[in-house]
């Protein structure tokens, strides 16, 4: 179905008009796919974000800071996401040996069983819904690339 059938718009303004509507919308409806999974499972796209970006530096630790430079969201309240992942038991905050002021995060052993039920199911949601070829889906994120690129 094109843009202009799903949101009943017979025509934009100009072809970048017509471009930002159908980036918005469509990102609008991967979330809310991938929303589904991550209901099943109790936590938010943040929640996952920081699981994956932990599971990532595994075993190493990572900072607040760390995690909040490498989150898709960032307006994302990275401290009481933590928090809520420390008392789900999904991860775990440690005092850091060379600098007691920081704060080392870990994911736990948990977290790591959680994003192993989870992410064959966001794989699917990314491969199977989208329906795009490998090379389709390389060449689109090529192309999102050079729009970020652009920016002034």
């Amino acid at each position: 179905m094109t843009i202009e059938q799903e949101i009943r718009q017979k025509s934009f303004a100009s072809p970048f008009h017509k471009m930002v509507v159908n980036l918005y919308f469509t990102a609008n409806w991967l979330k809310n796919k991938e929303l589904s999974v991550f209901k099943k499972f109790g936590i938010s796209a943040q929640q996952f974000n920081v699981l994956r970006i932990l599971k990532g530096q595994h075993p190493n630790p990572c900072t607040l800071l760390n995690i909040k430079e490498r989150m898709l969201d960032k307006d994302s309240n990275t401290s009481r996401l933590v928090d809520k992942l420390v008392a789900s038991g999904l991860v775990e905050r440690k005092e850091c040996p060379e600098d007691r002021r920081q704060v080392d995060i870990l994911i736990t052993h948990k977290g790591i069983e959680l994003l192993g039920k989870i992410n064959p199911e966001v794989n699917d949601v990314h491969k199977f819904s989208i329906g795009l070829t490998e090379t389709e889906a390389l060449l689109l994120s090529d192309f999102l690339d050079k729009l970020r690129e652009r920016k002034s």
